[in-house]
């Protein structure tokens, strides 16, 4: 096989030991990227880490009254730094299978695509040594409820189940989309709204078979400790799209009486802030 030119982009934040898990499944990767471009976000002093493939380091700091994470704004940013025509988008707690850049890039290669890994979410942390094996990581990993079956539909419009923890795309179509929209601060939605631009524009998203595996941290379910940004995100999406993202999570912010609201509406209305054991009390340690 030709080799192809792409770089691997990441994002992160307090994540030293998911970083490591994640550079060394880049490095047996069946093609390797010419890069891995790593932006991290609030994070001045991260740990060292090396990588058998150029690393190129950036940072981004939070704005004045930004709530949470710039995660649109360290995605752009790490594409705008890449070198390569074809990008790569891995979370950070994610680990690639060794064919899963081979897939992605054999996804636009056959035509102008999102395309998407499967991700299997790993059940406890991995000893060390425990992720330099797919078949390992398979037998200790199971797969999304949601999610487990999509590359059977192949090529297709279903962009409300896009996500940005694994997929790739071409430089020149990020831009042309517009790249992420920092108008979207901290968790939640900013990459349905890239998905819902790719198909405003007729792209369509492609998602592959070969697993992503996701690594384990304890979740918040829902994730009251995203609640602010969640709830302002979703205002915003709702306002461009005339739909509701994460339903799901407002569903359930709406039964706790945090919220007003009713997804036939056109609105949020909030009637109280989660208490700190509001918050604790939904940590969870399911896989996802």
């Amino acid at each position: 096989m030709e080799s192809r030119s792409f770089s691997v982009l990441v994002i992160a934040h307090g994540r030293a030991g998911h970083l490591r898990n994640l550079l060394a499944g880049v490095e047996r990767s069946a093609e390797l990227p010419g890069e891995v471009v790593l932006v991290y976000m609030n994070e001045p002093n991260p740990a060292p880490v090396s990588c058998c493939v150029p690393l190129r380091i950036h940072h981004v700091s939070s704005r004045p009254g930004e709530a949470g994470l710039p995660l649109a704004r360290a995605r752009n940013t790490a594409a705008r730094a890449a070198a390569g025509p074809n990008l790569v988008f891995l979370d950070v707690d994610c680990i690639p299978s060794a064919t899963l850049f081979t897939a992605l890039l054999d996804a636009i290669d056959a035509g102008p695509a999102l395309a998407m890994a499967t991700p299997r979410y790993l059940t406890a942390a991995l000893r060390d040594g425990a992720g330099d094996d797919d078949a390992a990581l398979l037998a200790a990993s199971v797969p999304h409820h949601a999610r487990w079956d999509l590359a059977a539909s192949g090529t297709g419009w279903r962009h409300e189940m896009f996500w940005s923890l694994g997929f790739s795309i071409e430089s020149e179509q990020f831009f042309h989309l517009g790249g992420f929209d920092e108008g979207y601060s901290g968790y939640g939605a900013e990459d349905t709204d890239f998905a819902f631009k790719a198909r405003e524009r007729l792209v369509p998203v492609r998602f592959v078979p070969e697993p992503l595996f996701h690594q384990h941290h304890g979740v918040h379910k829902p994730p009251l400790n995203h609640f602010e940004a969640i709830i302002a995100n979703a205002r915003k999406f709702y306002a461009r799209w005339g739909t509701w993202p994460m339903e799901g999570w407002l569903g359930a912010f709406a039964e706790r009486g945090l919220i007003q609201w009713d997804p036939a509406g056109s609105g949020i209305g909030v009637q109280r802030m989660p208490t700190t054991a509001e918050v604790a009390a939904t940590r969870s340690n399911d896989p996802y």
